[in-house]
């Protein structure tokens, strides 16, 4: 990481941008000061890896053993080195100020909190931010909607006085997951591999990837102290159903007979989920079609689960959008599903996230 924060330094050093280090762990910051006044616009762009030994085909496979470039964020990277690289050119016609945040440790859900906690935003003060990931999508395809983009995600603990045999502990789980467990009739939200289908997926009206709660089938559970503790990730689409879900829970326990064995119900993460703008959304879907035809931009009909992102940290300070980008390319065998074996991108799509969000960029600076 050393090595990307310093060719990613001296490449926005040598297109003229004032460039900070110093916020945290091996993040980067550029800023492009437009010769015009305007607003201050931000863009983020994710910079680390995934801790796994996933085989990889592509020639930029990661020469660190254990280490796996599995979600895209050098794809993230090259679109806002790119857009950088344009709008210094034209600095002098260039209103206002833009910020470009190379953020680390965005899969751990820690990197975007810490750069808040050390001051970023008190330093740079922008007026609204942008981001996107690259995906399961057709290449070419932009994927965005209002409010939530992602399902939100907790993770459940249950401790109970440890006198359960591992049958009951089976039944009981099995119990919670039925119990729970929701989903339109017919569809599997799970099966994440379709997100991009033009039938059920996320552009389609009507998706499978909507109205649901996912949580996992298979507990973990682990003694300590006379305690069990049973633990499972849980996906939920609605806000309003959250705080439903320990009282289901708990409910769920007694009655199937272990209320005396009942000691707690809680969150042990609650990780805060991307929610976009409105108006800023709405702004960027009409500026896109006005540029790039009704294709440019597509309405995104559903939740995606499993993923989320700590710019939902960056929301809850400022206004800011966040884009889903098509990486697939099936008539390649190109399949951009993050964290997954063979993980692969059309690099096509750089050029679609450059153009599009460059011209975007744009167009709000030059808003009154």
């Amino acid at each position: 990481m050393k090595h990307i924060q310093e060719i990613i330094k001296q490449y926005l050093s040598n297109l003229g941008l004032q460039v900070k280090t110093d916020i945290y762990g091996y993040g980067v910051v550029g800023i492009l000061n437009g010769d015009k006044k305007g607003k201050k616009i931000a863009w983020r762009a994710d910079m680390d890896a995934l801790p796994n030994d996933f085989p990889d085909k592509v020639d930029f496979k990661s020469k660190v053993k254990g280490v796996q470039h599995g979600c895209g964020h050098d794809i993230h990277m090259a679109i806002a080195l790119g857009i950088a690289e344009v709008l210094a050119k034209n600095k002098k016609s260039l209103h206002g100020t833009v910020y470009f945040i190379f953020q680390p440790e965005e899969e751990t859900f820690v990197g975007a909190k810490k750069m808040i906690e050390n001051g970023l935003l008190s330093k740079i003060n922008p007026d609204e931010i942008y981001g996107l990931h690259v995906t399961a999508l057709p290449v070419g395809q932009i994927l965005v909607k209002k409010n939530e983009i992602f399902a939100y995600q907790k993770r459940i603990r249950i401790e109970l006085k440890n006198d359960l045999s591992n049958e009951e502990i089976k039944e009981l789980t099995n119990k919670i997951h039925s119990s729970l467990s929701r989903a339109q009739i017919g569809s599997k939200p799970w099966e994440i591999q379709y997100i991009g289908d033009p039938k059920i997926g996320l552009a389609s009206p009507n998706t499978i990837f909507k109205d649901y709660l996912i949580i996992d089938e298979d507990f973990s559970s682990y003694s300590g102290n006379d305690t069990l503790f049973l633990e499972a990730n849980l996906y939920e689409t609605d806000a309003a159903n959250l705080r439903k879900i320990i009282p289901q829970i708990k409910q769920v326990i007694e009655v199937g007979g272990y209320r005396e064995q009942l000691l707690s119900v809680s969150f042990i993460m609650e990780n805060p989920t991307v929610i976009n703008d409105p108006e800023l959304t709405d702004f960027a879907v009409k500026t896109l079609e006005n540029i790039y035809g009704k294709g440019g931009l597509i309405k995104d009909y559903g939740q995606c689960p499993f993923f989320n992102d700590d710019f939902a940290y960056f929301q809850q300070k400022i206004p800011g959008v966040y884009f889903l980008l098509g990486g697939s390319n099936l008539e390649k065998g190109i399949v951009a599903l993050n964290h997954a074996p063979g993980f692969e991108v059309d690099e096509e799509c750089i050029r679609t996230g450059g153009k599009s969000f460059l011209s975007l960029i744009l167009k709000r600076l030059n808003e009154k």
